[in-house]
């Protein structure tokens, strides 16, 4: 079942808790009778070079691909929806506000020292205080934890944050309100416990290979930055007996181009994604190596709002409509991607979404109120509207811009300056709010409209566009305290509504995962996160 928001469906997530690991872990699942290869070892291109191997320092796939292999949290969500008991093996809730969890024994980091309680209560005060300057600073406030808001404003200490340890194996969580989506939440890379006496000792150097402690099926032996990521499979990992890989290395290729001539040389085992250049010769000649999948994700233009011209909403707007998405979708892309009108996703966690009224409009129509708007805010044939789109290095999002760009200016006349960065560079120019527009995406922490909606909430540690509405801020907090998913589906739509009027990020079109892997390669399964476990993988005999 998809994660839902429905109170009922706590209730059946209280009881696999409460079933324990009976049934059996994540794991590698070798069909009878396969014969395996001798050499258990993958190499996936993971397409950046990772801006930190630290869980609290880190906000995309780039780095959650890794951290994912490395890391367990106390829980997991399996790929049909239902959750997974991980570090902690069962739990139980009172009134769906206190959630007492109960740790796996004798579960230990790669180095051998046991993982306790204390080090989550840990781990999860450093995510949350304003000196770790995490991304994710707001998620645990975006949880309902008590304090967590106030502590990420730093208008609280981080040691009042509503989690403790009770011993050194047992957690008790405290919400302020019931949270239907807690522990599909729970699940994020975010949240994995790091060791306390590693962090303290090392201090930023902990993520170095020779320092490194893990607590997933494999830890890190080598990073070579702009070159390579090694993982070296973690014996002391409480579910090592079902791994079957061995070692596994994550290629930071940003050029696509490269990462297919790399695939067919038989160097990587998986592409990160397949270029819409070469998609349908790919399709034709190796079909069984071309995988599409649902994935809930949407590609964005963010707009800075603080800066001028794009402070003003009817600037906003106009390039909104200026965009020809089904063709971006259709063809500059062709995949199996669709234009996006909603930040969000049309369907997300049971729920459909409406796009706004001008989504229905011809695009000719369209065009024509954006000249309008623009007209509006001082910009026309002799004073047109010009700006800086920026991008993160890649051959599909250069391939996208320049369609944009050409789309604006036919349109509109407007004049794009296009500017590309590597990711950590991007990452920082973000944060940092030196862009006039800039092109981004959000994947999904967990299968629910809030993922993606909470990011332009007032002060989020993810409002890259520092987007501020009160009525919007309302909807989610109405959203949050709705017991069933129909009532908060209609707070998420008035949340939609709100960012379609006001468009702090124009949404481009909603992803699908495209990826070539090797017919040697079994157990590959991603789920609508796009996530895909080196542990639930093995290598047939070729």
């Amino acid at each position: 079942m998809k994660v839902s928001n429905h109170i009922t469906f706590i209730k059946s997530f209280i009881a696999i808790g409460l079933a324990s690991a009976i049934s059996g872990a994540w794991a590698a699942n070798v069909p009878a009778g396969t014969e395996l290869a001798a050499k258990q070892e993958l190499v996936r291109n993971n397409g950046s070079e990772p801006a930190s191997l630290d869980p609290h320092k880190v906000e995309s796939n780039v780095e959650f691909n890794i951290l994912t292999d490395f890391f367990d949290g106390l829980v997991a969500v399996r790929n049909d929806g239902s959750i997974e008991p991980r570090l902690a093996e069962k739990w139980e809730e009172k009134n769906n506000t206190v959630w007492t969890f109960h740790l796996r024994p004798d579960i230990k980091w790669s180095n051998g020292e046991p993982i306790t309680a204390q080090d989550v209560v840990w781990s999860w005060q450093r995510l949350v205080d304003p000196k770790t300057t995490s991304p994710y600073a707001s998620y645990l406030g975006n949880m309902h934890l008590v304090n967590a808001a106030e502590i990420a404003l730093g208008k609280q200490s981080p040691d009042s944050l509503g989690i403790k340890a009770l011993d050194s194996s047992t957690l008790e969580i405290t919400l302020t309100q019931p949270n239907a989506a807690f522990l599909a939440m729970l699940a994020h890379p975010s949240l994995v416990p790091v060791s306390k006496a590693v962090v303290e000792k090392f201090g930023e150097k902990w993520t170095q290979p020779s320092n490194f402690v893990s607590s997933g099926p494999y830890s890190l032996s080598q990073w070579v930055v702009n070159e390579k990521v090694i993982g070296e499979r973690n014996k002391q990992y409480w579910d090592d007996s079902h791994t079957v890989i061995n070692k596994v290395t994550y290629l930071p290729i940003a050029s696509e181009t490269a990462d297919i001539n790399r695939y067919k040389a038989g160097e990587i085992d998986i592409v990160l994604t397949v270029p819409q250049t070469q998609f349908a010769a790919l399709k034709k000649s190796i079909p069984d190596q071309v995988h599409v999948t649902p994935y809930l994700s949407t590609y964005y233009y963010e707009f800075n709002t603080t800066k001028p011209p794009f402070n003003d909403v009817r600037v906003r707007k106009a390039l909104n409509m200026g965009l020809d998405k089904d063709i971006i979708a259709g063809k500059v892309l062709g995949q199996g991607q669709t234009p996006a009108w909603v930040v969000s996703q049309k369907k997300v966690g049971g729920i459909e979404m409406k796009s706004p009224e001008y989504a229905n409009w011809s695009h000719e129509k369209r065009v024509a109120e954006a000249k309008k708007l623009l007209e509006e805010a001082g910009f026309n044939a002799t004073h047109p509207l010009s700006f800086s789109l920026l991008y993160n290095t890649s051959e599909s999002h250069q391939r996208i811009a320049i369609a944009a760009s050409s789309m604006w200016k036919k349109n509109l006349g407007v004049e794009v300056k296009l500017q590309n960065q590597e990711w950590k560079t991007m990452l920082d120019t973000m944060h940092n709010g030196t862009f006039d527009v800039v092109r981004y995406a959000w994947v999904a922490d967990y299968d629910d409209a809030s993922t993606f909606l909470n990011n332009y909430r007032t002060n989020d540690s993810e409002n890259i566009s520092k987007y501020s509405n009160a009525a919007f801020d309302d909807a989610l907090k109405n959203a949050a305290k709705a017991d069933n998913v129909a009532e908060r589906g209609k707070f998420y739509q008035q949340a939609e509504d709100k960012l379609a009027e006001d468009v702090p990020a124009i949404p481009v079109y909603h992803y699908v995962l495209v990826q070539l892997v090797k017919p040697y390669v079994g157990g590959y399964a991603p789920n609508n996160l796009g996530f895909y476990y080196t542990k639930d993988m093995f290598i047939k005999k070729h």
